[in-house]
């Protein structure tokens, strides 16, 4: 044992063990620790609640936008292209607004009232130029969902799926059926949303955000998508089947489908398979040719306009019991309060839609401004968001977010800032005063219809897991298991069970990651991984172990199991070993005649290093298991006289080693290589003394 540690010490002491001559041991001066204390909060606290005239000012700027960038709006190079895309955009919200309310359960005039309120809102708030706010379908399916199960305790529904006209009381002094009854509980749901919108970013956490990646949101919509499309099926077939909420819905409508096809409309059967043969293929020339167009073909309008003609000519509704949209009153209702009786009742409900929403409207907004190269910022797009759905829930509106299908028309027609979105306002609010009574004769089936064709974009993504498959299997998985979840189980479940998986598949990563032992690429000072890449040489007596990722209490126990694996040296085993053969063969009282040399080399079986360096450098911190784990590997291979050494550690690992006590108890030889960094790669400079605190220079 003592040769062996006096040959490890030759060895660290020959020229060729040396740093380079152009790596020093230079001392670091730590900046003051950026972490949380109470005085900087206070400190900051009070900075930031200035009420002087200048702070005021600052505070209103940030908090409405429009106001920094309204008055250097250039009306030359910009106007155009706003009034282009916000008409366009406009009239493809038409069909859309009344269609998405027809899903949320909803009166079609509300549709028309929510489009046109979050809109003006946003536009004062937002900090995106692009994003277009308004109906959304996954949004107004989960609206729909939670509007049904309200009315159903409230007593609205009888078992046969028939309308009751019967009254209930509001507020304690005003009665409303069923229709007002379900107006109520979408604004207070509404109401409550914003407000969960609001306060995430008024406490800036948009970075929540960044939980909702981008095969869950895919996966999330693609699962809501199926279910929206399911739900439409009795529309498009004009049979009238009971509604399911909850657990295995789409199972159940399914069945119900089939149960009532016989009772199919065939009026309403035939208009929607008229509809969707003449929509579909002019939405793909539309998509095809998108480039070369400047402005999309607006089929959608064109069939709802000519269906609503000749359903009110032929009179499909008296002749074939077509359902129709009824009677859209014009002008705007009387604003009223929220129900605020109803809040505790939908407080869970209103959480997964206020995610949803916030998470779309944010991820818009930073695609988008990537690629025109602004900024956004994510807390004022949720205070925005959340001002678009807190206020319009006093004006008879249901919750709202930025819709991919309009964002993308708006951004493709010439849009530049968001006063493309009040000429979309403006072209409701004629529809508002004066055009809602000419669809008194559209059949609900174009809305069906439309609302379907919208789901393409969701429904391709099935054709882009085999790609998404290749590139990363994990996220693929996380994609199925959040659409399976989200359509056979229930669209809230769904998102549960899709945030927790991927969370899960984040911590199984980091359990079972990539350990390595790294060699020199022939003579350079590069090292690589010895079983990924050929004429890769180890160094004698010396091995380099590579853990891809941090140390913590997770994955503690894999570390040390991988290491002894790709070391092959477990110095546990090789201490008891040695300690078995020293008691067997009297190793203490070894003499040095040659004979009880090879006696001696019997009992204690040698080791083929004499360094172990663990590369520390894909580490992003340590825990307190993680250090224990670090001073438990260091103590047993010191005991069969291997030295372990850390490289490239980061200053939080450092400083955690510091006030860890990494150097209590190493004996001065230990003390004086003690922490090993490296700039480029394995080439170290030693710390001095019980300073951690060293690196090199280039």
């Amino acid at each position: 044992m003592g040769e062996r540690m006096a040959q490890r010490s030759d060895v660290l002491n020959s020229p060729s063990s040396q740093p380079s001559s152009h790596y020093v041991p230079v001392k670091l001066e730590e900046y003051e620790s950026s972490g949380f204390s109470v005085k900087k909060l206070l400190r900051k606290a009070k900075e930031n609640c200035k009420c002087d005239q200048q702070s005021i000012t600052s505070f209103f700027r940030k908090l409405f936008p429009v106001v920094q960038w309204l008055p250097h709006y250039n009306v030359k190079e910009q106007l155009l292209g706003d009034v282009i895309s916000g008409l366009l955009v406009g009239i493809v919200a038409i069909p859309q607004s009344i269609s998405y309310a027809i899903l949320a359960n909803q009166a079609p005039v509300y549709g028309l009232y929510t489009n046109f309120f979050c809109t003006i809102i946003y536009f004062m708030m937002a900090t995106s130029h692009h994003n277009c706010v308004g109906s959304f379908g996954v949004l107004c399916l989960m609206i729909g969902e939670s509007v049904n199960r309200q009315l159903k305790l409230a007593g609205y529904e009888s078992e046969t799926g028939a309308d009751l006209l019967a009254n209930a009381t509001l507020n304690g002094s005003v009665t409303c059926n069923k229709e007002c009854y379900a107006i109520t509980v979408a604004t207070a749901l509404t109401f409550l949303v914003g407000l969960y919108q609001i306060l995430l970013g008024v406490f800036q956490l948009g970075f929540l955000s960044v939980y909702l990646s981008e095969p869950l949101l895919s996966g999330f919509v693609t699962g809501s998508s199926l279910t929206i499309l399911t739900s439409q099926m009795n529309l498009l077939l004009g049979v009238k089947i009971p509604r399911h909420d909850g657990v295995g819905s789409l199972i159940l409508t399914w069945v119900d489908i089939f149960r009532y096809i016989d009772k199919t409309n065939i009026c309403d059967l035939v208009t929607s398979l008229i509809a969707l043969v003449l929509i579909v293929p002019v939405k793909e020339i539309n998509n095809y040719f998108r480039d070369k167009m400047k402005a999309p073909f607006p089929i959608e309008l064109l069939v709802v306009i000519a269906a609503t003609l000749l359903s009110h000519f032929f009179n499909f509704n008296a002749r074939y019991k077509s359902k129709i949209c009824g009677t859209i009153p014009t002008g705007f209702m009387q604003p009223a309060a929220p129900d605020l009786n109803l809040l505790s009742s939908l407080a869970l409900d209103a959480l997964p839609i206020a995610i949803i929403g916030f998470a779309m409207t944010v991820s818009l907004a930073e695609i988008f401004g990537r690629k025109h190269g602004y900024t956004v910022r994510a807390n004022q797009e949720m205070i925005a968001i959340g001002m678009g759905n807190l206020v319009p829930s006093f004006f008879y509106c249901f919750a709202s977010c930025a819709a991919l299908t309009k964002t993308l028309l708006k951004e493709s027609t010439g849009c530049h800032t968001q006063i493309s979105s009040l000429v979309s306002s403006a072209v409701l609010l004629l529809v508002l005063l004066w055009i809602a009574p000419l669809f008194y004769s559209l059949q609900t089936c174009i809305l069906g219809v439309v609302t379907i064709v919208n789901l393409r974009g969701a429904l391709r993504k099935f054709a882009d897991t085999p790609k998404m498959w290749r590139i990363s299997k994990m996220d693929t998985v996380v994609w199925w298991v959040t659409m399976l979840s989200s359509s056979l189980i229930s669209t809230e479940l769904g998102l549960l069970v899709g945030v927790c998986f991927a969370l899960l598949c984040i911590i199984f990563r980091t359990q079972r990651p990539r350990a390595t032992l790294l060699g020199k690429v022939n003579d350079s000072d590069i090292y690589e991984d010895q079983f990924t890449y050929k004429k890769i040489s180890s160094i004698e007596n010396i091995k380099i172990f590579r853990f891809d990722t941090s140390l913590y209490y997770a994955n503690k126990d894999y570390f040390k199991t991988s290491l002894f694996e790709r070391t092959g040296v477990n110095p546990s085993l090789v201490a008891a070993i040695q300690k078995k053969s020293e008691a067997k063969f009297n190793c203490l009282k070894v003499t040095k005649r040659r004979a009880t040399k090879t006696s001696a080399e019997v009992c204690c079986p040698p080791v083929d290093m004499h360094t172990l360096i663990i590369d520390c450098g894909a580490m992003q911190f340590l825990d307190s298991v993680g250090l224990g784990v670090l001073k438990e590997t260091r103590q047993d291979y010191k005991n069969i006289g291997v030295q372990v050494l850390l490289a490239n550690c980061n200053p939080s690992i450092r400083h955690l080693l510091q006030v860890g006590g990494w150097l209590t108890g190493m004996e001065d030889s230990e003390v004086e290589c003690g922490l090993l960094l490296k700039h480029g790669l394995f080439e170290p400079a030693c710390a001095k003394s019980h300073d951690l605190l060293t690196t090199s220079n280039p």
